[in-house]
């Protein structure tokens, strides 16, 4: 049996939001593989943010951040279930922290169901050229096409992107593990990024 570090465990926590018990005989099944254990939890259906996923978010807050030299502004709505959860300030450092990292890395939408198809179509359409010219055989082109449409979500939509203060893990990570230490479904509703001169 593989010798199981609390850290690992703490890590697996944070990334799958569940218990400490459910992350410790995962990484034992997987020979203490973090990576293979989110992806043998996942297939057990086993993730705290989805088990919430469907309940009402009908409270929340709307955070703001204003860049220091006052050229650069954000608001975000974040939404929860109540009242009392929205005043917890685990959810308000959440939603400052949102708020920063639209500031920081500039999302388009947020989640890749948010692009609209006619975008979606056209980037395709531009990686298919720029594939092509570089003399690809045509049965590897719709592979690296669907990589290149990773990497566009990865930079565009708030809850693909990596974390601007924990790059390791994504928003959408972040927000679940939030889920899981709050046990509230969390959603970002919306947001605007106002910039001078844009």
């Amino acid at each position: 049996m593989a010798n199981i570090t609390a850290s690992q465990v703490k890590e697996l926590r944070e990334k799958t939001g569940l218990s400490m018990g459910e992350c410790k005989k995962a990484l034992v099944e997987t020979g203490g593989d973090i990576e293979e254990a989110v992806t043998l939890l996942r297939k057990k259906g086993l993730n705290a943010a989805s088990k919430k996923a469907g309940r009402k978010t009908a409270e929340g807050l709307v955070g703001s951040y204003i860049h220091s030299n006052g050229k650069l502004g954000v608001l975000v709505e974040v939404n929860c279930e109540t009242d009392f959860v929205a005043r917890n300030e685990a959810f308000q450092e959440l939603v400052k922290d949102l708020a920063m990292h639209i500031a920081a890395s500039e999302p388009r939408f947020v989640r890749k169901e948010d692009v609209t198809e006619e975008l979606m179509a056209k980037e395709k359409e531009i990686y298919m050229e720029q594939i092509r010219a570089q003399g690809k055989p045509e049965n590897i082109v719709e592979k690296i096409v669907t990589g290149k449409m990773s990497k566009f979500y990865e930079e565009n939509c708030l809850l693909e992107q990596a974390f601007v203060k924990n790059p390791d893990i994504s928003v959408g990570q972040l927000i679940s593990s939030k889920v899981a230490e709050i046990g509230e479904n969390i959603q970002v509703n919306r947001f605007v990024r106002f910039k001078i001169g844009e």
